[in-house]
């Protein structure tokens, strides 16, 4: 991480707060957003000077290029308040890496690490009445990039907005969820930027998840585009698989998110003595140890819901319920995360960033 400063990073407070408005116990997950946001222009080759201002509209040209191109990509990330309050991130230098791989494979230029850091940390400090203490709360973070140079030539923008919002929330889910594996749609293909957290990757999967949703399913377990065998990711969310008492995720590809949380899952459990595997699992083998009685639990995790326990999986019209565990794997790990990211148990992984 770097420690340069910016001295030019400009600040423009809000006149007035609107953090009186807001109901903190009846939150929808990104629906109400803090007070000022960090925004950063590209232009004659080179990012400007970065800003923090009130939050506010943007105005665009009808003819900016993200409008017509989807150049956008974005990263998701969290601030916590533990009870001496004290603000921590979560691995930001993973989100920072990640947003400048998108970036590049979009044909975005990367932005500057020492920007990133300390307008995020200057924008927190700023914001900071708006985390709120207690498991379950954060600030989710939302930095982005868009095109916005004018002009409808199907070429890549030589302008674009760098932006950092923020927005407390409460839990993603409230509980287990029920999800159809695909055996028609696909999220992604090989040779293709599913790996990017690209605009387009999410709008894309918008529809077969609505018509999942007629069918009585929250998400949709997607599988590869070439054949529909293999088990990829689960809606917004990589995907952990229990047989017997190995811990199965699929390998991260130009198709699969390379995931913070799944990064983080894997360490955890290896740390608890769980056998992790990280390889290709076929929807039939996932068939076959429900069948026999070996698959005990199926997981997503991800930064909004950190860990999502699926309660049935749904394929070719057939419904699968997964067993009710009193101590499961998806339960343990998800208390080791929530411990190190509010501050509550040691960080052996030095994960924890203070702001």
């Amino acid at each position: 991480m770097s420690k340069d400063t910016i001295s030019e990073l400009k600040i423009e407070k809000t006149a007035k707060s609107k953090i009186g408005e807001v109901d903190f116990e009846n939150l929808k997950f990104g629906s109400v957003f803090t007070d000022h946001m960090f925004v950063c222009d590209y232009k004659d080759g080179a990012w400007q000077t970065p800003e923090i201002v009130a939050y506010q509209p943007l105005t665009l040209d009808p003819s900016a290029r993200v409008f017509h191109y989807g150049q956008a990509v974005f990263e998701g990330m969290k601030a916590y308040r533990d009870e001496d309050d004290q603000i921590w991130l979560f691995r930001p230098d993973e989100n920072f890496h990640r947003i400048n791989k998108s970036s590049a494979r979009l044909a975005i230029p990367e932005f500057p690490e020492n920007y990133f850091y300390e307008g995020l940390t200057t924008l927190l400090k700023l914001d900071s009445a708006w985390i709120r203490k207690g498991e379950g709360n954060s600030l989710y973070i939302r930095p982005f990039v868009i095109a916005t140079e004018s002009g409808v030539m199907a070429s890549p923008s030589s302008e674009y907005k760098f932006i950092i919002i923020c927005s407390p929330a409460q839990s993603y889910y409230g509980g287990k969820v029920k999800v159809k594996i695909a055996d028609h749609y696909s999220r992604a293909a090989s040779g293709g930027f599913g790996f990017a957290k690209a605009a387009g990757n999410y709008a894309g999967q918008f529809y077969p998840t609505r018509l999942a949703n007629e069918e009585g399913y929250q998400q949709v377990i997607w599988t590869d585009a070439n054949t529909h065998e293999y088990l990829e990711e689960a809606g917004t969310m990589n995907v952990f698989f229990r047989i017997g008492d190995k811990l199965i995720t699929c390998p991260t590809s130009d198709r699969i998110l390379d995931g913070v949380t799944r990064k983080s899952v894997i360490a955890i459990a290896e740390k608890l003595g769980i056998t992790v595997e990280v390889r290709p699992i076929k929807v039939s083998e996932l068939l076959e140890a429900s069948k026999n009685g070996m698959l005990k639990e199926i997981f997503g995790s991800g930064t909004a819901a950190v860990i999502t326990e699926i309660s049935s999986f749904g394929y070719k019209g057939q419904d699968t319920d997964l067993p009710v565990l009193e101590d499961s794997y998806a339960s343990k790990i998800k208390k080791s995360i929530i411990g190190i990211q509010y501050n509550k148990s040691e960080d052996p992984f030095g994960w924890r960033y203070k702001v």
